[in-house]
């Protein structure tokens, strides 16, 4: 079975794809979408802020989970009201799913990476929304971005 892919514009588009579709978790990738490769810690901490934020307009959501492959952590994980918000670094993703099992179902993944993000929606068989990397991405996720472009018709089927 292949796991549905959907294309958004921005974190706007993301949101309110998401609340068409009544998710109830949402797995966002934090890097470049939250805060740009190494960036300071002060960009992470507003950049969850900002997510929140936005997802806190959706009323059936209750998980966001940032989800990243690095080491850094958010200075403190923020509290939304009647949301459990998560925070994973090393994530292994696609790989490890353990810490994703007990999130409620509907969901959806929202990354820029058919390679891990995507993988991973399609491992929870949650839906992928996929965001464009920023331009100037370093030569590692250009690199993924090119991979997940040959493997993405094999894995996924585009949104009606």
């Amino acid at each position: 079975m292949r796991t549905v892919a959907e294309h958004a514009t921005g974190l706007g588009d993301a949101a309110r794809r998401a609340g068409e579709l009544s998710v109830r978790t949402v797995i966002f990738d934090v890097e470049p979408l939250v805060a740009y490769w190494n960036g300071a810690q002060d960009i992470l901490d507003e950049g969850i802020a900002r997510v929140l934020s936005e997802m806190a307009k959706l009323p059936t959501v209750e998980v966001i989970c940032f989800s990243t492959n690095s080491l850094r952590r958010p200075s403190v994980v923020p509290s939304l009201a009647g949301v459990r918000v998560v925070y994973l670094a090393s994530a292994a993703k696609p790989l490890r799913t353990t810490a994703y099992q007990g999130f409620p179902r509907p969901g959806v993944v929202i990354g820029d990476q058919v390679a891990t993000d995507g993988i991973l929606a399609r491992r929870l068989g949650y839906t992928f929304i996929k965001l464009d990397p920023p331009s100037g991405s370093p030569a590692g996720p250009r690199l993924m971005a090119a991979a997940g472009r040959l493997v993405q018709p094999l894995l996924f089927t585009e949104a009606d």
